[in-house]
């Protein structure tokens, strides 16, 4: 047996033992245009059609690109497991739109399939949600970590929970509120500057829970500046901040702009510990930076391969073996997110929307990303994960619950 089958092997066996409890076969991988298996259905085989909605072009691509990897690994492996193509991936780019994502969800609520795995952003999953719910199309996001998202009315903390959407990510309030721990009890930090993006719900949800928490642990904002999506010049911002006097400076936001706002940063002499969030898990973003200026800098995601599980390692061995390349966070947790709705299909063992429903709904899932049950918002009860770059690269990693 080569390498490659060797790695596939011990993934899909991985993955069937975790989801032991249920009918059929069980694990996850797939895709619409690789034919994942050389088996096609036979007559009377069920197949099952997976939604695979993301950002393949546009300004987030690298979070919809790897989400896309990661679903499509899923099937793959699931249809090795199943021994013919059980599930197929309908794959579609919303081009980093929240008006196409719309289009799409009505495309795809339509073409009969028993879910959908994505957006990667918070505002193209919102946009579409109420399509979704509507036509009783489940959907399970990798990463919309808006807060309250999964309600019908976000801005209403007592709104009622849209029944057909849930996510695997944990939500800004809890990361930002995350980091602002690790700021004050590790990094002994008492004064803290925040820099945002000003229109993005995203990073005003990192903003509130990181300025509430670290001002409750007895921290001192310094000072909140915000910048626009799209900019690439942060000089004059920044020439402010280096004259402030603090410990950390919290960037909440994406990889586009965190990436030249710590190079121009670093470049000017300001040497302070940065802190960020899910958004800098990319590539681009030493690209940006450059991996000389990623040092003391920290951010919270949902996974790390320091100190892999053994079930992570597999899952990390397959992923290079089947793109050769590492897999980032967007990339496990899309993963997790399509066999989340894979193990539903085997535990029900039929596409009826709502026993669909009711599995995901009460599932206890095994994942890469961790292990959890959903809370009544639909979100996930995991841990916070911080990571530390050395030179742009993961060095180190621990486990954060903000109090």
């Amino acid at each position: 047996m080569n390498l490659k089958k060797m790695i596939k092997s011990m993934l899909a066996l991985i993955l069937v033992a975790s989801l032991a409890a249920c009918s059929p076969s069980t694990s996850s991988t797939g895709t619409t245009e690789q034919g994942e298996t050389d088996t096609p259905a036979a007559e009377g085989q069920e197949t099952y059609k997976i939604g695979l909605h993301y950002e393949l072009t546009g300004a987030v691509a690298d979070y919809g690109v790897a989400e896309n990897k990661g679903s499509k690994l899923a099937i793959k492996l699931a249809n090795e497991a199943a021994g013919y193509e059980k599930y197929v991936g309908v794959e579609y780019d919303n081009k980093s739109d929240s008006s196409e994502a719309v289009t799409i969800a009505t495309t795809l609520a339509s073409e009969g399939v028993i879910g959908v795995v994505g957006p990667a952003t918070s505002g193209a999953s919102a946009a579409t949600y109420q399509i979704s719910n509507d036509s009783q199309v489940i959907v399970v996001s990798p990463s919309a970590t808006q807060n309250n998202i999964t309600l019908v009315d976000p801005n209403n903390a007592d709104s009622d929970v849209y029944e057909y959407i849930f996510r695997v990510c944990f939500e800004d309030s809890y990361q930002g509120a995350a980091m602002a721990q690790y700021a004050t009890d590790t990094l002994a930090a008492s004064k803290a500057v925040i820099y945002g993006d000003s229109a993005s719900d995203y990073s005003k949800g990192l903003i509130e829970a990181f300025d509430t928490q670290f001002t409750k642990l007895g921290g001192e904002i310094v000072a909140t500046e915000y910048y626009t999506a799209g900019d690439t010049d942060f000089s004059a911002v920044l020439t402010n901040i280096n004259s402030m006097e603090f410990d950390v400076l919290y960037i909440a936001g994406y990889y586009n702009e965190a990436g030249l706002i710590i190079k121009q940063a670093k470049e000017m002499g300001i040497d302070k510990v940065i802190l960020g969030a899910d958004g800098f898990d990319s590539e681009s973003l030493i690209e940006l930076a450059g991996a000389e200026n990623l040092n003391d800098v920290y951010y919270t995601t949902a996974y790390t391969a320091v100190d892999a599980s053994e079930k992570l390692q597999a899952f990390i061995d397959a992923y290079k073996v089947e793109y050769n390349e590492e897999p980032a966070m967007f990339a496990a947790l899309a993963f997790d997110a399509t066999n989340l709705l894979i193990q539903a299909v085997e535990e029900v063992g039929s596409a009826d929307a709502a026993a669909l429903q009711a599995a995901v709904k009460g599932i206890n899932f095994n994942g890469v990303t961790g292990d959890f049950t959903f809370d009544d918002t639909h979100t996930p009860i995991k841990s916070v994960l911080v990571v530390k770059l050395v030179d742009g690269v993961q060095s180190s990693a621990d486990s954060v619950s903000p109090q």
